[in-house]
């Protein structure tokens, strides 16, 4: 196996040279960010110069692809109108940027159907994907499997799989597996990671796996309630990571941490962790 490609979430809010700097300085060999501020609004300008440095020192420094996301408000199955179209301009405006790094990933929630039915959730996520996807865009999307609450779109390998099958240009379309999600979603990483990984397989395809969220979960297999715990401190433990890090089907995707934390100095402890279960150090 090559060099593990895992890093966490980073901010933008110093510019794109100053998260790459970060990046860096914890370790990381790939990292996500928000392609705006998280609660949505529009996006900042961007800097030519600062992205070119950025650029740079992803290069200097081997990064593999990074993880960009989409803000949580964004809703491509909204039962209101106007929350569909904020969520498809956004979304292509995002995808635009992402052409100035290209080779990267878009990661997004798919949405939460409110209470119209998953069917009428996943026939508006494919409208809105096939009216924001370009042909020869070198961004990959990434639907991001979700945990099942409330009314929650992507609570199953099935309706991921049901929403690829929607979209013309299904060749731009990934997923990125979120450890904690899968687990409250009902899906047994803890005790049968390779059995996940199989169903995965049969129902969407692993060529599909693009990206995975390490994050360990507060709550029990199925709770449907999506509660992020740090690494070993939740109820996947430090055995489901060293499965993840070391699992050959999973080799060379980018791996992001997205628990909590209170500075970059616990993603690092995090990361040199993950990278110690990857060479063989195994558990303490």
């Amino acid at each position: 196996m090559g060099e593990l490609l895992v890093g966490c979430h980073l901010s933008t809010s110093r510019g794109y040279a100053a998260m790459a700097d970060d990046a860096v300085s914890i370790g990381a060999t790939t990292f996500a960010f928000f392609t705006r501020n998280p609660r949505g609004g529009n996006a900042r300008e961007l800097d030519v110069g600062d992205v070119a440095a950025f650029l740079s020192t992803c290069e200097a420094h081997g990064m593999g692809p990074l993880v960009a996301h989409a803000p949580y408000t964004y809703n491509l199955c909204s039962s209101k109108p106007e929350t569909v179209e904020f969520a498809r301009r956004a979304m292509r405006e995002d995808l635009e940027r992402m052409e100035l790094l290209p080779g990267n990933l878009y990661n997004f929630h798919p949405g939460s159907h409110v209470k119209q039915g998953a069917d009428e959730g996943i026939r508006l996520i494919c409208e809105g994907l096939n009216e924001v996807l370009e042909p020869g865009q070198r961004t990959c999307v990434l639907l991001e499997t979700m945990a099942g609450k409330g009314t929650e779109v992507g609570r199953s390998f099935e309706e991921l799989a049901r929403i690829i099958d929607g979209v013309a240009h299904d060749e731009l379309l990934g997923v990125c597996l979120d450890t904690c999600h899968v687990a409250d979603a009902g899906y047994d990483v803890v005790g049968d990671l390779s059995g996940v990984l199989d169903e995965f397989d049969r129902v969407v395809g692993l060529e599909r796996l693009r990206a995975l969220h390490l994050n360990d979960s507060k709550n029990p297999l199925g709770s449907h309630k999506d509660r992020h715990e740090r690494i070993g401190e939740g109820t996947l433990g430090l055995e489901t990571f060293a499965a993840v890090v070391t699992e050959p089907r999973l080799a060379g995707l980018p791996m992001v941490l997205e628990t909590p934390q209170d500075g970059l100095e616990g993603w690092a402890a995090e990361i040199a962790l993950l990278r110690g279960m990857a060479s063989g150090e195994g558990v303490a």
